[in-house]
C-alpha cells in the first residue's frame, strides 16, 4: 500500500486580483524525504506555504498535509507540523523558554526537554527576553519552536535567514538528524546551496508556477562542470572541437581549460589520446543549471 503523501497539492490556486500567487499547482511530497522548494523572491514560494497552513485560502484547487485537509482540519494540521515563517514574528515580552512552554501548551503538552538541548545546539540563551535578542537570535528562537515537538513534517521557509556560517552548520545538521528519523521535512528557500547537500528532491517555482521537480542526483548529472587538463606537450586547439557536451574550451601552452554540461566520457575519450600531468575538477555548478530555468519565459 502506497503511503500517504506528506504533502499533496492539487491544481492549488491563488490570485491576488491583477496578479497571481499561485497558478495550478500540482505537487507531492513523499512522506520521509526532504524536499527543497525553490525560486527567486516573489516566485510564489511564501504563499504555497501560507495555503498549506491554511493562514489564506485557495481561489482555486486543494491540498492536504499529512493525508488531512488543510482547510477542514488545520487546527490539527498546525499541531502536528513544525512551522518556520520567512517573516518570524514574536512575541517579544516573552522569554523564549516562556515562548517554547506556550507552544509545548498547545502542542498537547510537550515537554520541554528537547527544546533545551536544541537552544545547546544553537547556542541560544532561552532565559533573555526576545525583545532583547539580536535577528540571529530570534531566528534561532523560531527554529527551535519549529523542532521542538519533533514533528512528522517540518515547514522551513529561508530558515537560515540571518544565522552565522557555524549556526548555518548545526542547522544543516538537525535537519540530517531529522531526515535520519524518517520524518519529512519542505525546506523553502532562494538560495541553491543551502537545499543541494541536504535535499532528496526539488521543486523549481517561477512566477507562481511549477516549471520542474528533479531528482538532486540527476541535477547534478546535468549540471555545468568545469575542468582543467596539463599535458605533457602543446596540443592543437582543433582537438577539441566538436566533442559532445564540450560548452567552452580554451588552451593557454600546455593546459587546457574546458566547461561541460553533461556527462565528461566524450571529452575524457578525447583527452586519452594525449599524455596528462595533471587535471583539476571543479565542483559542478547547480547554480546555473537551476538558473536556466529561471531565465527561461514564462510560456516557454
Amino acid at each position: 500500500m502506497k503511503a500517504t503523501p506528506a504533502i499533496r497539492c492539487l491544481g492549488l490556486t491563488k490570485d491576488y486580483g491583477k496578479t497571481r500567487g499561485v497558478a495550478d499547482l500540482d505537487l507531492e511530497v513523499v512522506a520521509g524525504e526532504v524536499f527543497g522548494f525553490l525560486g527567486p523572491n516573489g516566485a510564489g514560494k511564501t504563499t504555497t506555504i501560507r495555503l498549506l497552513m491554511d493562514f489564506i485560502r485557495p481561489t482555486a484547487g486543494r491540498a492536504e498535509v499529512l493525508g488531512m485537509d488543510t482547510f477542514t482540519e488545520s487546527v490539527e494540521i498546525r499541531r502536528r507540523v513544525g512551522y518556520l515563517p520567512g517573516e518570524l514574528s514574536l512575541y517579544e515580552g516573552l522569554t523564549g523558554k516562556q515562548l517554547f512552554a506556550f507552544f509545548a501548551s498547545i502542542r498537547g503538552h510537550v515537554p520541554l526537554d528537547h527544546a533545551m538541548e536544541l537552544c545547546e545546539r544553537l547556542e541560544l540563551d532561552p532565559s533573555r527576553p526576545i525583545g532583547d535578542l539580536s535577528k540571529g537570535n530570534k531566528q534561532k528562537v523560531g527554529l527551535v519552536q519549529a523542532f521542538m515537538h519533533r514533528p512528522d513534517l517540518l515547514i522551513l521557509d529561508e530558515p537560515t535567514s540571518g544565522l552565522d556560517p557555524l549556526i548555518q552548520h548545526e542547522f544543516h545538521r538537525m535537519l540530517a538528524d531529522t531526515a535520519a528519523e524518517g520524518r519529512t521535512v519542505f525546506l523553502s528557500s532562494h538560495v541553491l546551496s543551502e537545499v543541494e547537500h541536504m535535499a532528496n528532491r526539488v521543486g523549481i517555482i517561477r512566477s507562481g508556477s511549477l516549471v520542474a521537480i528533479e531528482d538532486v542526483a540527476a541535477l547534478r548529472s546535468k549540471a555545468i562542470r568545469s575542468l582543467e587538463f596539463k599535458f605533457a606537450g602543446g596540443v592543437p586547439a582543433e582537438d577539441w572541437s566538436g566533442i559532445a557536451g564540450v560548452v567552452e574550451s580554451h588552451s593557454i601552452g600546455n593546459v587546457a581549460h574546458f566547461t561541460v554540461e553533461g556527462s565528461v566520457d566524450p571529452l575524457l575519450k578525447a583527452i586519452a589520446r594525449h599524455e596528462v600531468v595533471d587535471v583539476i575538477s571543479h565542483e559542478p555548478d547547480l547554480e546555473e543549471t537551476f538558473l536556466s530555468y529561471y531565465s527561461e519565459p514564462a510560456d516557454g
